[in-house]
């Protein structure tokens, strides 16, 4: 009774360390035993793992045609050809990001507003738990119950190892970067859902964030760069007689000659910044890909490295891409040396911690302002 009374005379004082995280895990326990008990869960669950799975088939197959028709024209195949695990690998990565972005906003975008609408928050409020504890609470059970999916989807990911053209350190990295980005969707949803009076409107403006993020970033990148004309010195290109493919001499493939003059570009690294808040830039671009500089071209190059590709390229501009920049032939690979997605991560945890911010705030007790309809308990 006096732990009690004295919480209550000093709302905002101190709380140890330890009891505050014990506070989060209760909250995260509570939340996790209520999603364990509904069947939907489960079912989600399995879907996710047969969809996976489905993909993962149709890639090998679509592999093993491709292997087909090369060695029906055999005149044209490159003398070395990988196995399809670097293949299997970019698609179900690319797959798994694309259903988590959808899965995450579902388990998180109602958890603070629906427990609101049930008259079950109030009810935490009135115990000794912070609002920081309780929406620290609902976001970290939200990302273990999507974590749990991108569990399932790891299996196939190994796949690409086991097939060749993979090391177990490109799987740890693009688990480690999903997990992160599944878990920045989480706490957007979770403080959106803090701050909006209705679950069904929280889902969709969570939905409508990612959807910016994904399509929005390309939207506002692509124009963009219309605002960024400028001029860029540069020489004439000579470029040297075409070979097949596979078998042509190492980069560059062309030469430079001439007097260097004034020809107009798009100063891509001044927006480049737009592009790097995309989940797939930060995930593609965090890869650790092997230094392609001196391979031949994009023959050996799959779809989400050729998007990393895309952001390097953006944020180099046209002094590094355009051709005979600088009187030099400029490399059609880019290697890592300053990535974007650094940049791209801080601005999404930016977004996902100013959104948990006003969520935390929204949840302070006595409220002096509710909306319109609100239930108390």
């Amino acid at each position: 009774m006096s732990q009690l009374t004295d919480g209550r005379k000093h709302p905002g004082g101190p709380v140890p360390a330890a009891g505050y995280l014990a506070g989060i895990w209760d909250v995260v326990v509570l939340e996790l035993k209520q999603r364990l008990r509904s069947r939907g869960w489960y079912i989600m669950l399995a879907v996710w793992f047969l969809l996976t799975g489905l993909v993962t088939w149709l890639t090998w197959a679509s592999w093993d045609a491709s292997q087909a028709a090369r060695r029906t024209f055999s005149d044209y195949a490159p003398a070395e050809v990988t196995g399809p695990g670097s293949m299997i690998f970019e698609v179900v990565l690319a797959f798994v990001l694309l259903f988590a972005l959808l899965v995450a906003p579902a388990l998180s975008a109602n958890a603070v507003n629906g427990d609101r609408a049930g008259g079950t928050l109030a009810i935490l409020q009135v115990t000794l738990l912070r609002p920081g504890q309780i929406l620290w609470g609902k976001f970290f059970a939200a990302w273990t119950a999507a974590l749990a999916f991108l569990v399932a989807g790891a299996p196939f990911l190994v796949i690409g190892v086991a097939l060749g053209g993979m090391t177990p350190g490109h799987v740890l990295v693009a688990l480690l970067m999903l997990a992160v980005e599944v878990g920045i969707v989480c706490a957007v949803g979770v403080g959106i859902s803090a701050l909006a009076g209705r679950p069904l409107f929280s889902i969709v403006v969570t939905y409508l964030a990612v959807a910016g993020l994904v399509f929005g970033t390309l939207i506002s990148f692509g124009l963009g760069t219309g605002l960024t004309q400028g001029t860029v010195m540069a020489n004439q290109a000579q470029y040297r007689e075409s070979s097949p493919l596979g078998q042509g001499p190492a980069e560059p493939e062309y030469t430079c000659s001439g007097p260097l003059q004034e020809q107009p570009a798009l100063h891509t690294e001044r927006v480049a910044w737009l592009l790097a808040m995309n989940p797939y830039v930060v995930v593609a671009d965090a890869i650790p890909y092997p230094d392609r500089t001196r391979q031949l071209g994009y023959s050996s190059v799959g779809a989400i490295e050729n998007i990393s590709q895309g952001a390097r390229y953006a944020l180099a501009g046209p002094d590094r891409t355009h051709t005979c920049a600088n009187g030099e032939a400029q490399p059609r690979y880019l290697g890592q040396a300053t990535p974007l997605w650094p940049l791209g991560l801080g601005l999404q945890l930016l977004l996902a911690g100013l959104l948990m911010w006003l969520g935390w705030r929204s949840l302070r007790t006595p409220a002096r302002r509710l909306a319109r309809g609100t239930r108390i308990a």
